[in-house]
């Protein structure tokens, strides 16, 4: 899809260039686009004229005062615009992060020797120290379904936190087709590769949950999806509670691994199946208690470590009646 958008947005702005090609190009992207910008600016003034432009100019920012400010002498110059260049460039960008990837995958998870990683006992996966974090993560809520539940996510003090806030409404969608409503959700994206592959987060030598939260009483629910499919299994998915304590402290909250049970489409199934550490696309928080009113929850971090007085494997427990096809 992210390749697609590219097209699109390429085709748009090829319209909109006074050099038309007659090839369409499938990698049409950021590049392309930086390219065919500089043949959209306005024309530049007489030199006569240069110096009232300049000051008009003076309150710019400076990366929109770059945009439009131009290096051309006269306006019957033009700049040159190259396609095969900006799809170049673009193909490069994407081998390039490619490339990084294979040699990381030899060196080690991250660039990192992999004896140092296999010797690892704690790691933190997420922090929240920037608006940069904040973009690794989506929220959502019932209003995609009618509901009347809000949620915002943003830096909290000093930037050393992510704050997760909003208000919670049980009342359902006048549509004549939901009957229950009331939940807002805060996801981790995808981690994305080369050419927009999708990738996973390698939990394998960990077994527990690690995360520092402060949060109002409510209870949440921690959500974690694997990816072993072509196509992601948007219901289906790993879950367990978590209970914040409220007040003005910091709770450090530890969830073994073999404690999430497998859900699908919001229920609980009666065959259970352990979670695959080696193919987690992303983890998320859930609020449904159906008490109405506004909610707060603070993120210091999130991470994985291991706790070596946790030997249990699997919390639940699957007879030959439920499930036949593990006994066999």
């Amino acid at each position: 899809m992210a390749l697609i958008h590219k097209l699109l947005n390429g085709t748009y702005i090829l319209r909109k260039c006074p050099k038309r090609s007659t090839s369409l190009y499938p990698f049409l992207g950021i590049h392309f686009a930086d390219y065919c910008s500089s043949s959209l600016q306005k024309p530049v003034a007489a030199p006569g004229k240069a110096s009232s432009q300049r000051k008009t100019e003076g309150g710019l920012q400076g990366h929109h005062q770059k945009e439009v400010s131009l290096d051309i002498t006269s306006p019957e110059e033009k700049p040159e615009v190259s396609f095969d260049k900006a799809i170049r460039d673009e193909m490069m960008d994407h081998f390039r992060r490619l490339k990084d990837e294979i040699v990381n995958h030899w060196i080690g998870p991250e660039g990192r020797p992999l004896h140092e990683v296999l010797l690892e006992q704690a790691k933190v996966v997420w922090q929240f120290r920037g608006k940069e974090d904040l973009d690794k993560w989506i929220v959502t809520s019932d209003k995609t379904i009618g509901g009347r539940s809000e949620v915002f996510l943003k830096m909290g003090k000093n930037n050393q936190s992510a704050l997760l806030y909003g208000t919670l409404s049980s009342e359902a969608p006048q549509d004549g087709e939901s009957s229950r409503s009331g939940y807002c959700a805060m996801i981790s994206r995808v981690p994305r590769g080369a050419f927009e592959r999708r990738l996973s987060y390698d939990w394998s030598h960990f077994n527990t949950l690690y995360l520092r939260v402060r949060g109002d009483g409510r209870p949440w629910m921690v959500n974690i999806r694997e990816d072993t499919d072509i196509i992601q299994r948007k219901n289906q998915m790993y879950s367990y509670f978590m209970f914040t304590r409220g007040g003005p402290y910091w709770q450090e909250i530890k969830i073994p691994f073999s404690k999430f049970f497998f859900s699908n489409q919001g229920r609980i199934r009666d065959v259970q199946s352990q979670l695959l550490l080696d193919k987690i696309s992303s983890i998320g928080f859930t609020l449904a208690d159906k008490v109405d009113g506004p909610f707060f929850l603070e993120i210091d971090f999130i991470g994985v470590f291991t706790d070596p007085a946790h030997t249990e494997e699997f919390a639940y427990e699957n007879s030959p009646e439920i499930s036949p096809g593990l006994f066999k």
